[in-house]
């Protein structure tokens, strides 16, 4: 018996969008300085994405395509916080408690530790918790991949929900 225990996992990616588009670069929340920002439909924050499919997994909701499709005008340009805080509220009335989540931010470029603490607390505001809930880490890929490449940024998350 699990104890109405569960676990989600949640990972996304995004490549660079070109530097002339002059996009933010969005993570956790935080406009973190860089000469290019992340592709995509809303805002593109990989790591506020991640985090939500991870919520959304472990409380059996689907996935953020589902629920927030890029096919959908509503959510151009969207602000993923908000729709983290979404998750967030349809986790709650599906009788879920987020009792702990922890995310892996990996970049080649820029350097994310000076932003780590200002990630954390938004993401915890956007999913209502105290920010003890809340783990960020960042890392390099070592020069390997799309990402070492600079190509792009992935994440990954984990949630702890307790069903109520």
């Amino acid at each position: 018996m699990t104890d109405g225990l569960h676990i989600g996992h949640g990972y996304d990616v995004h490549a660079f969008a070109d530097p002339e588009e002059g996009r933010p670069l969005m993570l956790g929340g935080v406009a973190v300085p860089h000469d290019r920002g992340l592709a995509g439909h809303s805002d593109a924050d990989v790591l506020a994405h991640a985090l939500a499919d991870a919520l959304c997994g472990a409380c059996r909701l689907g996935d953020i395509g589902k629920l927030f499709p890029d096919t959908d005008p509503a959510y151009e340009g969207a602000d993923s916080l908000v729709l983290l805080s979404r998750v967030a509220s349809l986790a709650r009335e599906a009788g879920y408690e987020l009792l702990d989540c922890d995310c892996t931010v990996a970049a080649q470029a820029p350097k994310l530790a000076p932003h780590r603490e200002a990630m954390r607390e938004n993401l915890a505001a956007a999913l209502s918790v105290p920010v003890e809930c809340v783990g960020v880490k960042a890392t390099t890929t070592e020069g390997l991949g799309f990402v070492g490449r600079r190509e792009g940024i992935e994440a990954w998350a984990v949630c702890l929900v307790r069903r109520s």
